[in-house]
Parts: structure tokens; sequence; C-alpha cells
């Protein structure tokens, strides 16, 4: 597997102007976590395999250490995708603590400097997902991640998240009085991810910030043009930081305070599109509000697993994103299972990038023997 393929120095060394340019013609394919649907969540060898299988961004969640490392780790604690638990030097370091209003105990990234967490080794999430590659692979850092993108043989863009930002300022200290925002605009900064959405140097080195924190994408609009995408939670469930409610933050007036700051949503699809006894209802208003406000809609998560796939699609993952894409009309889905999008979308909308690349390599060339006849 990609899992004996090396790092390579950061930036990397290839040159964004002789790689195959980010596609923008259709929805985009956003590799949620990596291709976990075959790989350790969040692993080195995961977003690898999402960037071989044609992925568009590779997605992160990002969340910091002990000693201010910013790490790759969906979940503030360490206990579902690691083996901590077979670490008996860190059995005393379990704590319990209130995660957006939740008594939550667990191993919490925060209580563990850089180097410990590299001690301990990746496993699979689902016990119903490939285990053979538990235990092979350590936590990466934010900078490994986005060496993984720079270092891809086309351009691949990064969709990092601000996890937590609440806990994370809470427990992690950094000098002189830094937040941990500031940190992770600074590390994109550090390897020249900026820009507009569609700008030339945001084309250059595609970058989405997404947060359920919307005072944090608040914040670093102040600092950074990167685009920005504010994450919907479950209806249940307020926001991270402003315990803001579902119907708040879905509102006509919430959109339309928020698309200063933001260029889409990022929503639980299941909030799009309400489920009854594993069946479709009628779709929300949701994607079309936002779309009259100028937002992109990329919801989560598409799992090609029966047991994900609700009744209507006929446990057909090709069906489902037949139905969101051109029923519903998302502009990017984040999926587990990055090949199966790619498939579909290249059976349903191939690119013609490369007969575009063959047809200006050719007008190059006779350009060239022109210019060399006309010398002559």
């Amino acid at each position: 597997c990609c899992s004996a393929r090396p790092f390579y120095s950061l930036p990397s060394k290839i040159e964004n102007k002789n790689k195959q340019p980010l596609q923008t013609s259709r929805p985009y394919n956003l590799a949620h976590r990596g291709s976990n649907g075959e790989l350790p969540e969040e692993s080195a060898p995961a977003y690898m395999k999402a960037i071989e299988e044609g992925a568009d961004f590779i997605e992160s969640d990002i969340l910091a250490s002990k000693d201010g490392f910013l790490i790759c780790m969906h979940d503030v604690t360490l206990d579902a995708t690691t083996d901590i638990a077979e670490h008996k030097e860190f059995a005393n370091r379990k704590r319990t603590y209130n995660v957006q209003g939740v008594n939550t105990t667990g191993f919490f990234t925060v209580d563990f400097t850089l180097k410990e967490l590299k001690s301990l080794r990746l496993k699979q999430r689902f016990p119903f997902r490939d285990q053979q590659y538990n235990g092979k692979f350590q936590i990466i850092t934010f900078e490994e991640y986005i060496s993984i993108a720079l270092d891809a043989p086309r351009v691949v863009g990064i969709y990092p998240e601000i996890k937590n930002p609440v806990l994370m300022n809470q427990h992690v200290k950094w000098p002189g009085g830094k937040r941990y925002e500031d940190i992770f605009v600074e590390t994109l900064q550090k390897y020249g991810y900026k820009g507009s959405y569609m700008s030339k140097d945001w084309l250059r080195q595609p970058a989405f910030v997404q947060s359920f924190a919307p005072t944090s994408l608040i914040y670093i609009s102040n600092q950074t043009d990167l685009p920005k995408l504010f994450l919907i939670d479950d209806v249940t469930i307020p926001t991270q930081d402003t315990n803001q409610s579902f119907s708040e933050i879905t509102s006509d007036a919430y959109f339309n305070f928020i698309k200063d700051y933001v260029v889409g949503i990022g929503p639980w699809k299941d909030n799009l599109v309400p489920v009854v006894n594993d069946y479709l209802q009628t779709p929300t208003d949701i994607v079309a509000k936002a779309h009259a406000c100028n937002l992109q809609v990329h919801p989560y998560t598409f799992r090609s697993e029966n047991m994900f796939l609700h009744l209507n699609f006929k446990q057909d993952p090709f069906v489902e994103y037949d139905y969101w894409i051109n029923k519903i009309g998302v502009d990017g889905l984040f999926t587990d299972f990055t090949g199966s999008l790619h498939e579909y979308q290249e059976w349903n909308t191939p690119l013609s990038v490369n007969h575009e690349d063959k047809s200006s390599t050719l007008l190059r060339k006779i350009a060239s023997l022109i210019s060399k006849y006309q010398k002559n």
C-alpha cells in the first residue's frame, strides 16, 4: 500500500505550475478524514490513498497537543481511533472534561505532548471496516498533512477544521497570549495558503477552512481571506461556542449574517433531507436558502456500506450520489469512499482536462514550428 511512501520536504519542491489544476466544473470530491473507508482515518496513508483515488480536497480535523502542536485527529479524546488503551504508561491520564456541555471522560489530546502522541498508533474506528492496518500508522501533524497535499502529483486542496476551539483554548496555552485559531492560521500562511475563493493564489494552493464555531470563523476573517465554511450539526446540537439552536443558524436572517464571513455551509445531510424509517422525506428548503445567499452547500457524510445507504438508494452509492448532485444540487460531498465518488463522476461528468491539455500542447507545437519556419 501507499504506507511505505516517504514524506517529502516542506513545502513540496514540485512546482504547482507544472501540475494538473484543481477541477472546478463539478461538485467537489471531499475526502472525509482521507480515504477512511479503507484505511484508519486521518492517517498519512488514508490521505495519500484519497489523492490516488481522485480527491479534489483532503479533509482533516485539527486539534492541539499539550505542548501546543497542531495535529490531525477527529475526536478530542484518543480512545476510539488509537491504541491508547494498550499504553499502561498513560493509564493515569484519563480525565473528565466538559465538552460542549457534556461531561466527557477519556484520554484527551490536550493532556499529551506531541512526542507522546507520536508513540501511539492509529486504528480503524468502525469494526466492520478493514482492520489489517490497525497499529501501523502514527498520528500526523497539521504540517505533515499539508505536506501530503503539496506533494501530490496534481493540485489537491486541503480542508482543515478548526475543531473544538473552546476546549483547545481552555487547556492549551501558546506564547504571547496567542489563541488556537492564531496558530491554525499561521500554519496555513507559513506554507503559502492565501487568497479568496477562485483567486489565482487560491487556485494555486486551494484551501477551505471549516468550523462548527462561528465566532472562530469570524475571528480569523481578519487574518486570512481564505474561503470558510460554517458546519452545521444535528438539529439537537447547539453551536460549539455560541450555544445557538439549529433553527437559529439555518434561518434566513442568520444566513444573511454569516454570508459576509463564509462562502458556504457544511450540514449533516439528514438535516437537508429528513429520514423516517430509513426512507427519505421531503427535502427542506435549506439548500435553496443557502444558494439564494450565494453560499455553497457541502453536506456530510457519504458512506458506501449498506447500513448507511437509505432504502431509496437500493444499496447503491451511485444512486445516492446522483440524488444529491442532480436533485438536491449540492456543491461538494464529504465522503469516506473517495474512489466511489470519483468513479461516479468520471462515469457521468468526465473532465475534459486531458483533451484540453492535448489540444493546447498541439497548438503550442504548431506555433513553435511556425516560429522556427519564419526564422529560417
